[in-house]
């Protein structure tokens, strides 16, 4: 799949059509749910599955560059929507199912999305999202046997069984868009990052050397579809290289996770630091009724991999836990330790091959040397590499400088080339590896009468490495209660989702300003924590 530059090439052809001839009858997935049944698609089920979605889509007139939002859980139907759609030569637009209606509608309506695959247990929320969005012209239901369909919505299970299952991979180009994931940023609405068709490169060579998989693997991946590495690693990079994977659709439990890894022999397993550090918490004594000796290989992403948890790990399950960094925007794994090199805990790793990372001088935009700490960079291009910020040229532009693209973390790297992680060099609040906007979540509690100013920061927390808290000024004639708190959370829980509600609200007088009036939150952060403020020049007179 190298050197695709100026070939017709879909990716969705290169993940299913191509296992089909010799390998029809091997299980590309198995999709449990929570109660613990599990339901096996093979790669002949699922080229008819995705060829029947992209069937659909064209019943109902979607064209190339079309964007098609998908909000379901991990089970057969998600992965023939995306690949379905990706097949048409549309563009996927994968959404996680705990989305508030806020949150659904910010992206639905900057991407301009004209169909949307849902199901029936969603279908309030979705209601409430899309009802001011007449650019959304079809919503497809899972379960609508379950409901009564409304003007707009269309039975999911209906129009499937009666579609073709022959429709061809659309003649798309490596550079033709593919896939649209939503970013959270410190000011305005998420940011759509999109990724081509030649992502798949990356995804499928990152899978194979970093993620070590082998055509005998049985799979993993713990990250919800409706993120990036659910995408990247949980459907496309595997099923290039023919791997049968794992799915999960149910609420997290040790015992379930363990039984999960057990019956399922899972020989390489890749999940988040929060997931390992919930498991630890429970102890090695959760692991011992379990045999997870098929259990060859462990890797780590979204958030920075405690020396701890590492150390726990290899007592636990008797395996070194290997970090990668990488971001929606790089699309796939950038920077890795690798199955063959020594780790270091704590550190993110090396660069992957062809990758040349960086750590650059704040101000002068210029690489530093070893144990400076300063902006981690990349230098473009590379296959995954996102090619826009969806309507939004200037922010794009802004994210390269110097020849460089500018990460927004900050790093240091030691003598030996390994780069360690030391925090965002923005505002945005990274729970559970869900990358939060103080944005949305203040935007959700302004939408209260009580309140006239807010300011979200992230806070350290043992599980979660980081929640949200927020201190609110309150309009005259309020003050803080059991009840306002419950309310703004409630708030948040519902409009951007229930990773984004905050552990902590506050009212305060005030919050810090600088002299053109942007909230310093980095200020309200060190003030709640009790630590130092750090530079505070640009503050307005009257800040805290």
């Amino acid at each position: 799949m190298v050197g695709l530059s100026g070939e017709v090439f879909n990716a969705c052809a290169a993940v299913v059509d191509r296992h089909c001839e010799a390998d029809a009858d091997r299980v590309a997935l198995i999709a449990r749910s929570h109660d613990n049944a599990g339901v096996e698609v093979r790669f002949g089920r699922l080229y008819e599955g995705v060829s029947r979605f992209a069937a659909v889509l064209d019943s109902l007139n979607v064209r190339r560059g079309d964007r098609v939002c998908v909000l379901l859980d991990p089970r057969p139907e998600l992965y023939f929507s995306i690949l379905g759609t990706v097949r048409v030569g549309a563009i996927a637009q994968p959404l996680f199912s705990a989305f508030g209606t806020e949150a659904i509608a910010d992206r639905a309506a900057d991407s301009g999305a004209c169909v949307f695959v849902t199901s029936a247990p969603y279908i309030g929320k979705v209601r409430a999202a899309l009802q001011d969005l007449p650019c959304v012209e079809h919503i497809l239901v899972l379960g609508a046997n379950d409901i009564d369909l409304g003007p707009r919505e269309r039975d999911f299970a209906q129009m499937l069984d009666a579609a073709s299952t022959e429709r061809a991979p659309e003649s798309t180009s490596p550079e033709d868009p593919m896939l649209l994931h939503y970013s959270s940023g410190t000011t305005g609405k998420p940011k759509g990052v999109l990724h081509v068709h030649e992502a798949l490169v990356g995804h499928a060579l990152t899978a194979e050397v970093v993620l070590d998989l082998k055509r005998q693997d049985q799979y993993w991946c713990t990250a919800d579809p409706g993120w990036v590495t659910g995408t990247s690693y949980g459907i496309f990079g595997p099923w290039a290289l023919g791997i049968t994977q794992i799915a999960y659709s149910g609420g997290f439990s040790s015992a379930v996770w363990y039984e999960i890894l057990q019956s399922g022999r899972v020989t390489v397993w890749y999940t988040s630091p929060t997931a390992l550090r919930m498991l630890m918490r429970d102890g090695t004594a959760a692991v011992e009724p379990y045999d997870l000796t098929t259990l060859r290989h462990v890797c780590c992403v979204g958030e920075p991999l405690n020396p701890e948890v590492i150390r726990w790990a290899q007592e636990a399950y008797h395996h070194v836990v290997r970090d990668t960094w990488w971001q929606t925007e790089t699309g796939c794994i950038q920077i890795a330790n690798y199955p063959f090199m020594e780790v270091r805990p704590g550190s993110m790793g090396r660069p992957f091959a062809g990758v040349t990372a960086a750590i650059l001088d704040p101000v002068s935009k210029v690489p530093v040397g070893p144990k400076q700490e300063g902006v981690l960079a990349l230098k473009p291009p590379w296959p995954s590499m996102f090619r826009e910020y969806w309507g939004k040229p200037e922010q794009y532009a802004a994210k390269f400088r110097n020849g460089w693209y500018l990460t927004g973390d900050r790093a240091y790297t030691d003598e030996d080339g390994y780069f360690w992680f030391i925090g965002r060099d923005d505002d945005v609040i990274n729970t559970s590896g869900h990358l939060v906007g103080p944005f949305e979540v203040e935007s959700s509690v302004l939408t209260h009468e009580a309140v006239v100013e807010a300011a979200a920061f992230g806070i350290p927390d043992e599980g979660a490495g980081e929640v949200v808290a927020v201190e609110v000024v309150l309009a005259p004639g309020h003050e803080v209660s059991r009840e306002l708190t419950r309310d703004l959370k409630t708030l948040v829980r519902r409009q951007v989702g229930s990773y984004a509600t905050p552990r902590e609200v506050v009212a305060v007088d005030t919050l810090p300003r600088t002299r053109s009036g942007k909230i310093m939150r980095r200020v309200a952060r060190a003030e709640f924590l009790g630590l130092p403020v750090g530079d505070v020049s640009a503050l307005d007179a009257d800040g805290r």
